[in-house]
């Protein structure tokens, strides 16, 4: 990349935009990020870090035309329907509303974030179905692209819920049952990695996961962790039979579709190391568990 490049980061006030806008600065490169309130303390820690704001929203075409002005690559995530804040119909309009400004702009190169599940068929959850649809939508345009897919991330094990000040973590997999994951600061490398060689990853689809987790190997690392005993065990019968959002998940983990498809070793080979569980509670991941096991709330913007 020759020294005028600059790359627009949506969603950069997000733990996966952020993760990419601070890996894109790391590497030396302007980054431009598109946020909605640039007085919000999210949005000052980005000016403080050398990464310049363009304020706009994603329902407002008009901002997303001003923010691609003069951009080389474009980092594409939106919110999803389960965070309340749009709809899956709503999602498709701005991955596409994205995509199509990228296009008129001539981007050399749109990444477009997904999810884990999609581009696989039809799930019958919307979430997943809607950034299948803006994968469909992005390769049928004349413009470099490459769409990833991160599994879980290590951060979602820390939201308020899930037991662990009773002494017991509670999640989707059966004890000896597999879940890929990914921490946040390794997505956000690699999708920085993936703008800076668009002629090497242009056309790729990316199944993108740092590590493979039994709920016996989260029991393990949460236990040496706290310092204290802590018990895995998978929801409960009784709260699936109340919650259809949750067991619909569960049966996508079951069906392999959620538990996550890449190949590490291959990522790895091409990436370099990704962090371990243990590595991210030991790291990044530490004051969030230490708030989870004493119930404090912390801010975990999946987007």
């Amino acid at each position: 990349m020759n020294s005028g490049s600059e790359y627009l980061v949506f969603g950069a006030t997000g733990q996966q935009g952020g993760a990419v806008a601070r890996a894109l600065k790391e590497k030396g490169q302007k980054v431009r990020a598109f946020v909605r309130d640039p007085r919000s303390e999210k949005s000052k820690a980005l000016a403080a870090q050398g990464i310049s704001l363009v304020t706009g929203d994603l329902f407002d075409a008009t901002s997303i035309d001003r923010a691609m002005t003069g951009i080389t690559g474009v980092y594409s995530v939106q919110t999803s329907s389960p965070g309340g804040e749009v709809t899956d119909v709503q999602e498709v309009e701005q991955g596409k509303a994205i995509a199509d400004t990228a296009l008129r702009h001539r981007v050399r190169h749109l990444v477009y974030s997904s999810s884990g599940a999609s581009g696989k068929g039809t799930t019958g959850m919307g979430h997943f179905d809607s950034k299948s649809q803006i994968e469909s939508y992005v390769r049928s345009l004349p413009i470099s692209t490459t769409i990833t897919r991160p599994a879980t991330f290590m951060e979602m094990l820390m939201l308020p819920g899930m037991g662990l000040p009773d002494g017991e973590f509670t999640f989707f997999m059966h004890p000896d049952q597999a879940m890929q994951m990914i921490a946040m600061r390794d997505l956000g490398r690699v999708n920085a990695e993936i703008l800076l060689d668009p002629e090497r990853y242009a056309g790729r689809n990316i199944e993108l996961s740092g590590a493979s987790v039994t709920g016996r190997d989260l029991e393990h690392a949460l236990t040496k962790a706290a310092g204290r005993p802590i018990v895995y065990r998978r929801f409960a019968e009784s709260l699936l039979a109340r919650n259809r959002f949750l067991a619909d998940l569960v049966a996508l983990v079951d069906n392999g579709v959620v538990a996550g498809a890449a190949d590490i070793p291959a990522l790895e080979r091409e990436f370099g190391p990704f962090m371990s569980l243990e590595d991210w509670l030991e790291t990044d991941g530490k004051l969030l568990f230490q708030a989870a096991l004493s119930e404090k709330t912390m801010a975990v913007n999946l987007r």
